[in-house]
């Protein structure tokens, strides 16, 4: 089925992508909104608007029934959930396709599938997905058989949740008289935020990377663009990308793209998806973390690299079944590096800083892509991801691709509220990122115990 109307049911900055790449394809949009977002950048650029609910998330961009509504009542024939809100839900996705309208997306038992973890561990082993020691299931209610289990896997180790994510549902064990205590929190937490008691163990990598490689497929052909690094996190999420992942040995990289397009042809994945590895460079090891079974907010790197429009072959393969790329096709051209520039105030725990934006200067070098959701004037509100824009560069080398950034973010001039600007800034001139020595949790543990974080 061609898609002739689409339903954006996001907001931001990657409304505002998805909107321009529909508009490209000639498809005509309709723009979900919160009745806050009725004048926003995304709103502007639409087709058409549909106030989904007041200004609380919960009413509104997480509000299923009503993003369905709107999209039946305009007309859709597809919805794209963009990433974050409702784009891995699976009962969401299940709802639109039932309203008859295509979900740009894998099948919700795709979606299932990778939201239950320890489910997607079992099927990662299947395809030959490299994993950590650990229990490779839920663990049991037998203490010996926890306690034991422990002792092979080795201290520290990670209690996790299985219906977790995003960096969530995770308690760290560095000795035994601390494990099954950890283990009864860890599952009382896990029901309280999941709904879902059960967790698994797997070893702890101390000063682990963030890998990942960026799949596609349509059921039949899968392939792979290639491989990111996203390692400098602030709380477990992630502010500085680059692809392709740096420092990275030969057979690491061979094996975690081969594996991961494995992983797809596996439960026959439909559009684009993204497979997480942790890789410990002291044992030159990647292990896999999980799947997103939806666009990653750093997917303009691999754009950059490629040449790719990432979500043009999701609304391709949503509207024809088919991708037109082989792996063949993929050809990998020089580094991009990607900043993300929140709403947050660094020097006070990154926390979040609502107000009117009143000066935003985006550089202007045609060597930088600016992925913006928001404009001088408006207001950013307390209620959603202060994520305001992110800067994407590209170089002809590593080097050349930071230094870009640096420059960036040198031009970059945001009045009204506090950013993470500064910080950036700070981070891709800092030693330890230009030679690769930076790992996942280095904000917190280094670089804001030497001082001021901006």
């Amino acid at each position: 089925m061609t898609i002739s109307t689409l339903l954006v049911a996001n907001r931001g900055e990657i409304a505002v992508r998805i909107l321009r790449s529909a508009r490209d394809m000639g498809i005509r949009t309709v723009l979900a909104v919160s009745e806050i977002d009725q004048r926003s950048m995304a709103a502007d650029l639409a087709d058409a608007v549909a106030v989904v609910g007041p200004a609380p998330a919960q009413a509104s961009y997480l509000n299923a029934a009503a993003l369905v509504a709107a999209g039946r009542e305009h007309g859709c024939d597809a919805v794209h959930p963009g990433y974050g809100f409702l784009s891995e839900n699976a009962a969401f996705a299940r709802a639109v396709q039932e309203a008859g309208m295509t979900w740009v997306g894998p099948s919700p038992d795709v979606i299932d599938l990778m939201g239950h973890k320890t489910r997607a561990l079992e099927a990662a082993i299947a395809a030959g997905v490299p994993v950590l020691p650990g229990s490779n299931g839920p663990l049991t209610d037998n203490d010996g058989e926890v306690l034991a289990l422990a002792r092979t896997v080795g201290y520290p180790l990670v209690i996790k949740a299985s219906a977790g994510g995003g960096g969530r549902g995770i308690r760290l064990v560095r000795a035994e008289e601390d494990l099954l205590k950890t283990v009864d929190v860890a599952r009382a937490e896990a029901s309280a935020s999941f709904g879902d008691p059960t967790v698994y163990l797997e070893r702890f990598v101390e000063r682990a990377r963030h890998v990942e490689v960026q799949v596609l497929g349509d059921g039949e052909t899968f392939l792979h663009l290639g491989d990111r690094d996203c390692s400098l996190q602030r709380r477990s999420q992630k502010i500085v990308e680059e692809a392709p992942a740096p420092d990275l040995p030969d057979a690491v990289r061979e094996r975690i793209r081969d594996s991961a397009v494995n992983l797809a042809r596996l439960c026959r994945y439909t559009g684009v998806g993204t497979v997480e590895y942790l890789y410990d460079p002291a044992r030159q090891e990647a292990a896999f973390i999980e799947m997103n079974t939806r666009l990653q907010v750093e997917h303009p790197v691999t754009e950059f690299v490629t040449g790719v429009d990432l979500v043009a072959e999701q609304l391709r393969v949503a509207s024809t079944g088919r991708t037109q790329l082989r792996q063949e096709d993929v050809v990998f051209d020089g580094h991009s590096v990607e900043c993300r520039i929140n709403a947050e105030d660094p020097d006070r725990g990154f926390l979040p800083s609502p107000g009117t934006l009143t000066r935003l200067d985006w550089p202007q070098d045609e060597s930088c892509r600016v992925d913006a959701g928001v404009r001088a004037g408006d207001t950013v509100a307390p209620f959603y991801d202060s994520l305001l824009a992110k800067l994407i560069v590209h170089g002809a080398t590593r080097e050349e691709a930071v230094r870009r950034m640096a420059d960036a973010l040198a031009a970059t001039h945001i009045e009204g509220i506090k950013t993470t600007v500064p910080l950036l800034a700070r981070l891709v001139t800092d030693p330890t990122f230009t030679h690769v020595r930076h790992w996942t949790t280095y904000i917190e543990t280094e670089l804001q115990s030497t001082g001021s974080a901006s």
